[in-house]
């Protein structure tokens, strides 16, 4: 990588270390303002914050942010990361079949009908997107989740991520943040469902550990769409000194995923249990494993505290699909992170300042898929990806209830690919590079007129890198290398969260001016999607939360006892601006209005009724051309249940109770009057699960 190519990074990292300097100077506090917590005696952990101070920390940001405590979904069935994130304001989150699912946040990867792209996945604050930036849930156990932060947008800068989308961190317990130290849990249902779960952790002198391990099967709501996966997490924390601590993460994921394959709309609706009939000739399916190891070291360093992030991850892909996709390779990185807050000019201030850089190596196959193995090869090419990103936010209060903030991030990104050639109709090797960079600012005013209450408003810059995904396209059975330019877009939000009284409130507006959108489609129903980069494209909305507590002493004189309301409101206007080919239609993909009501009643002895309500009045476009349209629906669902003094907790989950036939997720295409259409996948149909969970 030559000097000009570093330049924007290496100055950002360089000014970002002199900025850090007068960290050492002065450190305040103050009741008025969301101040960073660097570190305290009542801390049990230097590496990992309590969940106490994880939100405390979260909603220092200025911008729109969001923030899911685990007990939330305890007293249910967390079957993906859906139901983690489904009363999230501004995130987009659907079921497509077993564990695979479409995360989407203010349209990012609109389009991606599989995995993710747009959105940074963390677990524990360290990534785990491939080098490239593509990536998928399987390693995310909602069963070994503590928390969840959501940074929307460019407010995922405090973890170094500046795409549209912004960076989502699930954060595991440790023995000092675990709802329980021993957790034993056992789960069942519809679709020949069982799964089991079981936490082990503790503390031992300056030694703490926490073990996790989930084994799932399920048949499906669909036929060939048979789930096996087995999770398994655990992390080792060390304290060296009062000042110095390390901890160590492992885990261990496999998955076998049949996959059902998609359908016309008419099957989505009126046979959704069937599968695809390319999915039951080439036994289509999705078989993955996954180790990875991280180690965050942090040091106290006077007003601030350093951590050093690294990482390995190992996956191997065997994938049966148009053809058969083997893949196998590694991903690994160094991220230092700093943090501080100090007096500038008599005023608080705080700074988070960090760099990273992480690559990765992949051997990508392909072989012609007869029944479901390999068959004549087709592709034998390898895929790397490097990473150099410098990033700051500084944060001034320069008056007791107002702060600025200003930041940036420089990267620089290349990805080469080398298509080995030595087979049939491929005889010469081809070796192809993409290279990004460029600097990301950002800047914004945050309020905090009282203790609960904030309000805010930013401009970002954003920019997608594409993915080996979409550099390389497959057509028949050809794949090639098609570069892209990076999807970059500026972004304008204001909102308000907080809490007074009875109420709780999160509301953000934001609209996105988008150039060289990645946009997305289906040439063929078995190929994945070719990408191509639209010109102008709007992206805007409304990201609506609410909850009210409405009644007291509903059936007992506990203040214990209550009724209560939720309330979820997601509005997207995605729309092309003036394309040559799509003019000033809606980009297909996501429904314009997904809503959520929960009315949540709970006793102070433990019981609990919970009635819900998911309501789209309007699917979404399936094609960019506007001319076909998922149909609305309404979803009613149930849990109950009753948690016991002695920790065990027992439930039923009931879900679509009316066994409403409805669509899901689609896979764009360009024009439904000329592609084929079989691009639905249905939603599942009436369930029932239950379990039993017991903590000591």
């Amino acid at each position: 990588m030559s000097i000009r190519k570093l330049s924007a990074v290496s100055y950002l990292a360089f000014t970002t270390l002199l900025v850090a300097v007068p960290a050492m100077a002065e450190d305040t506090s103050s009741n008025d303002v969301p101040k960073i917590t660097i570190y305290n005696q009542k801390q049990t952990s230097l590496t990992v914050p309590s969940v106490a101070q994880q939100k405390e920390q979260l909603n220092a940001t200025t911008g729109s942010v969001g923030f899911v405590d685990s007990k939330r979904y305890q007293d249910s069935y967390a079957q993906t990361l859906r139901d983690v994130l489904k009363d999230s304001p501004g995130v987009f989150v659907q079921t497509r079949y077993g564990q695979e699912l479409r995360l989407s946040i203010r349209g990012s990867g609109i389009s991606r009908g599989f995995h993710t792209r747009g959105v940074e996945i963390l677990q524990d604050g360290i990534p785990t997107n491939l080098a490239d930036g593509s990536g998928d849930f399987y390693q995310i156990d909602p069963m070994a989740l503590r928390s969840t932060e959501i940074y929307k947008g460019g407010n995922g800068l405090a973890y170094g991520a500046s795409t549209l989308g912004g960076a989502v961190n699930f954060v595991t317990p440790t023995a000092y943040t675990a709802l329980s130290p021993n957790i034993l849990r056992l789960e069942g249902g519809s679709f020949g469902t069982v799964r089991g779960n079981a936490q082990v952790s503790g503390v031992i002198g300056d030694t703490d550990f926490m073990v996790n391990g989930t084994v799932t099967r399920a048949d499906g709501y669909r036929d060939h769409s048979i789930t096996k996966s087995e999770a398994f997490n655990t992390n080792i924390g060390y304290r060296l000194s009062p000042d110095v601590e390390t901890r160590f993460y492992v885990g261990s994921f496999n998955v076998d995923q049949e996959l059902p394959g998609a359908l016309s709309l008419n099957d989505a609706l009126k046979n959704p249990t069937k599968a695809n009939a390319a999915a039951l000739t080439g036994d289509q399916a999705r078989n993955s494993q996954t180790q990875r190891v991280a180690n965050r070291t942090s040091f106290k360093m006077g007003s601030g505290k350093l951590d050093v992030d690294s990482w390995a991850i190992h996956k191997n892909l065997f994938h049966p699909i148009f053809q058969v996709i083997d893949q196998d390779g590694w991903t690994f990185g160094l991220a230092p992170r700093y943090v501080t807050a100090f007096n500038v000019a008599g005023n608080h201030n705080e700074l988070i300042t960090g760099a990273r850089f992480y690559g990765g190596n992949n051997t990508a196959l392909q072989f012609n898929n007869v029944n479901g193995s390999r068959g004549a090869q087709r592709l034998n090419a390898r895929q790397d990806a490097y990473n150099y990103e410098a990033y700051v936010e500084n944060r001034y209060w320069f008056v007791p209830q107002v702060a600025l903030m200003t930041g940036a991030k420089a990267f620089y990104n290349a990805r080469n690919y080398t298509d080995k050639g030595g087979l049939t109709g491929n005889l010469t090797p081809k070796y192809d590079t993409a290279e990004y960079y460029d600097v990301n600012p950002k800047a914004g005013f945050l309020w905090q007129p009282e203790k609960d209450i904030q309000a805010f408003i930013d401009v970002t810059r954003s920019q997608d890198v594409p993915d080996f995904t979409d550099l390389t396209q497959t057509t028949a059975t050809t794949t090639r290398f098609v570069p892209l330019k990076t999807q970059d877009a500026w972004t304008l939000e204001i909102g308000t969260r907080g809490h007074k009284g009875i109420f709780g409130w999160d509301a953000t507006a934001y609209r996105s001016w988008v150039k060289n959108e990645l946009i997305q489609f289906t040439t063929n129903v078995n190929i994945p999607a070719s990408t191509f980069n639209a010109n102008d494209t709007i992206h805007q909305g409304l990201e609506l939360g609410g909850s009210m507590d409405i009644l007291h002493h509903l059936a007992s004189s506990s203040d214990d006892d209550v009724l209560s309301v939720n309330q979820l409101w997601n509005y997207s206007d995605f729309t092309f601006q003036n394309d040559r080919q799509y003019g000033n239609n809606r980009i297909a993909g996501t429904p314009e209005h997904v809503l959520r009501t929960e009315v949540a009643y709970k006793h102070s002895n433990g019981f609990y009724l919970t009635p819900a309500v998911d309501w789209v009045p309007e699917g979404a476009y399936a094609d960019q051309a506007n001319t076909l349209k998922a149909p609305g629906y309404v979803l009613l669902g149930l849990k109950t249940g009753v948690q016991l003094d002695n920790g065990i907790l027992f439930y039923i989950d009931a879900r679509n109770l009316t066994d409403e036939r409805y669509v899901s997720d689609i896979s764009t295409i360009t024009d439904a009057r000329t592609a084929s259409t079989a691009i639905f996948y249905p939603g599942e149909g009436r369930s029932v699960f239950a379990g039993v969970r017991y903590g000591f």
